[in-house]
């Protein structure tokens, strides 16, 4: 199975090493590393041994599953001891005995700069519902899941809310200081160890196995009843996960990337990305439906897919990158195995004590009074693009230096990739009197043509408002691409992991020095 994103390998009978059928990604099997796209991470080695009779044995290493320590029974739960309430995308409030837990709080303003917008109407008591927390999970540092608008107004009632995070390559709070939101009690965790909150209570958080420098996921265990959240990994702890667990939830959507919908150029037709789109949906789709027939979880709920890409320069976007379904998601599961079910509307409450007991029972799942406000029909988009138009503006950008100290900056060099970045407009086209540069990352030269060498080359469209607020920032390009202010072309039609995981994960932790930068200038 390819580490990259779960797809099975096929045998390529040109060179006898395996292609992916999710991304076509080429493995060269002798090295376990992949060929294209070209410095990617290795696939896991096989560990060889032998049997009784001189003959070989192919095993993967199996390391004990760390819930299994210190296990407990599960004990009979009262009516309404432990309640789980869907607020909106990857938001779940949990009442477990006299404590509250609350996962990923994303309830106002965008993500990934401007590019999503929450689908639900949380409930109006959202921000209420933050302040009596006892302690809150942020799975990682996308802002779908670590959102600063809203973690700004929970500050200013409850600045030392308890909020844990894994102990991630990249820290989930690496840009806490920039927001400008003060939180004074973050703590970061071990993976796969529990970590006790009162004698019925205790949580564990365990890292992705494609993505352990960002991604993690959580179980909660509340009088050895277990509730199993795997967030957007990709393959959650490696693929080892509890099996039989009370409630579980993951995502379920796709749709949160910027392939192939702001690709151009070769095999991107819209009719390509159109059965690309949903092809991938349907892979997804039995993906999770395979996953829960597998872990056969008492229940199951979709999440953390609830966006949408509603600013109105984002019609191409929204109108294209159609998502799954969360009930065609449920139905499949229902088809092939008992799991019951459940999607989830804002504020609507499951009673995990009911439910387990008896999932017909009618008070289970508590739905929102009749004429609540489910999907948002509107959205404060000015505060938030007002931000961004600051940057446009900044002095920073008087000076073309700027492209070299920014690229110095961050750090990127050695490889052989040309790239055209290009400052537009909001229709992608040249933003007048923007910048419209060439970088040469072989040696981080910034030439005025293309170099004549043989290079793989890519062209990338920014709109100015976002580029610019993430160089001045430091930021990740998470912000350009997962949240489609981005065009793209690429010549040969080749990922280069290499470059995109550098400048989406592994950008310095502290912003350029753009002080001293203009005391450079003038």
């Amino acid at each position: 199975m390819c580490k990259h994103q779960g797809g099975l390998f096929i045998k390529d009978i040109e060179d006898f090493d395996g292609r992916c059928t999710k991304h076509n990604w080429k493995l060269d099997v002798s090295s376990m590393k992949y060929i294209n796209p070209p410095g990617s991470f290795c696939q896991d080695e096989l560990v060889v041994e032998m049997d009784e009779g001189n003959g070989l044995l192919l095993l993967e290493l199996n390391p004990p599953n760390p819930w299994d320590s210190e296990p407990r029974s599960p004990e009979d739960l009262a009516y309404g001891e432990v309640q789980v309430t869907y607020l909106t995308h990857a938001c779940m409030d949990l009442k477990l005995g006299d404590k509250r837990m609350v996962f990923d709080p994303w309830l106002t303003g965008p993500a990934f700069a401007r590019g999503w917008w929450l689908l639900h109407e949380p409930p109006s008591d959202w921000l209420e519902r933050l302040c009596r927390a006892d302690l809150i999970y942020i799975s990682h540092m996308h802002s779908d899941h670590l959102s600063y608008p809203t973690l700004k107004k929970l500050a200013g009632r409850r600045p030392d809310i308890p909020i844990y995070v894994g102990n991630t390559e990249r820290p989930v709070f690496w840009n806490l200081n920039q927001s400008g939101v003060q939180l004074t009690n973050i703590k970061v965790v071990p993976f796969g160890i529990w970590q006790q909150v009162d004698k019925n209570l205790r949580f564990m958080i365990l890292m992705d196995g494609v993505h352990p420098e960002m991604d993690t996921c959580i179980i909660v265990e509340y009088k050895g009843h277990k509730i199993l959240n795997t967030v957007d990994c990709t393959r959650p702890n490696g693929g080892r996960l509890p099996g039989k667990v009370a409630l579980m939830m993951s995502d379920f959507a796709g749709g949160a990337s910027g392939f192939p919908m702001t690709f151009s150029g070769g095999k991107f037709t819209e009719e390509w990305k159109a059965q690309f789109i949903k092809t991938e949906r349907r892979k997804l789709l039995n993906y999770k439906a395979r996953l829960v027939k597998d872990l056969q979880p008492r229940i199951y709920c979709p999440f953390a897919g609830y966006f949408v890409e509603s600013h109105p320069s984002d019609k191409y976007i929204k109108e294209t990158n159609i998502k799954n379904d969360p009930n065609e998601l449920n139905n499949l599961i229902k088809k092939n195995s008992d799991v019951v079910t459940w999607t989830p509307r804002p504020g609507a409450t499951l009673d995990l004590g009911r439910m387990l007991k008896d999932p017909t029972d009618s008070k289970g799942i508590i739905e929102p009074p009749e004429g609540t406000k489910i999907y948002k029909d509107s959205w404060d988009f000015g505060p938030y693009l007002k931000i961004l138009n600051a940057s446009i503006e900044d002095e920073i950008f008087r000076h073309s230096s700027w492209i070299k100290e920014y690229y110095t900056w961050a750090g990127f060099k050695d490889y052989n990739l040309v790239v055209r970045m290009i400052e537009t407009d909001e229709d992608f086209s040249p933003f007048p009197g923007g910048y419209d540069y060439l970088v040469d990352f072989l040696d981080l030269s910034f030439p005025k043509e293309r170099p004549s060498r043989e290079h793989p080359y890519e062209e990338i469209r920014s709109r100015v408002d976002v580029i610019r607020h993430v160089v001045k920032n430091g930021l990740l390009w998470d912000d350009l691409y997962i949240g489609f202010q981005t065009r793209l072309q690429r010549d040969p039609d080749i990922y280069h992991h290499l470059f995109w995981n550098h400048f989406q994960i592994k950008l310095p932790l502290t912003p350029p020095n753009w002080k001293t930068f203009l005391v450079h200038c003038e």
